[in-house]
């Protein structure tokens, strides 16, 4: 599993978003420019992420996007979902398929232990707290 820059960029723009919550609106060309991410896909990734449920649109010339919901109430898996699909290292067996003992055995102590950790991290993950995460600042001891 690799998340592509769709989920990246796409979970960039709601972080941007959140972090001018105070703001009327966010105007995607100044998103794009503190993001250095191109208009052109930040807007195609607001029409995903509009039709999701995440933000929403104000229109006119000084029109732009904030958030539809509080930064609290959007879930870093939620988010991933809707720009990547499932979040699965591998696919679980199909129904009724045939599974060596190596095929369950690896599945079972590898795969599925995998994809629960990351279900964990993503799943723990608000909006909020990546928001919160981007302002801290780092101690460097020499």
């Amino acid at each position: 599993m690799k998340i592509s820059t769709r989920g990246r960029y796409g979970v960039r723009l709601l972080i941007d978003l959140a972090e001018h919550l105070g703001e009327e609106h966010v105007p995607l060309a100044s998103a794009a420019e503190r993001q250095g991410i191109s208009q052109r896909y930040l807007e195609q990734l607001a029409v995903i992420l509009k039709r999701a449920g995440f933000i929403r649109s104000v229109k006119g010339a000084s029109g732009g996007y904030v958030l539809a919901r509080p930064p609290e109430d959007i879930i870093l898996g939620d988010i991933l979902r809707i720009l990547e699909g499932d979040m699965l290292v591998a696919d679980p067996p199909a129904p009724g398929g045939e599974q060596t003992k190596l095929q369950r055995c690896i599945r079972l102590m590898v795969l599925d232990k995998l994809n629960a950790q990351i279900a964990k991290i993503i799943e723990n993950k608000t909006l909020a707290a990546l928001t919160g995460m981007s302002r801290e600042t780092y101690m460097y001891y020499i």
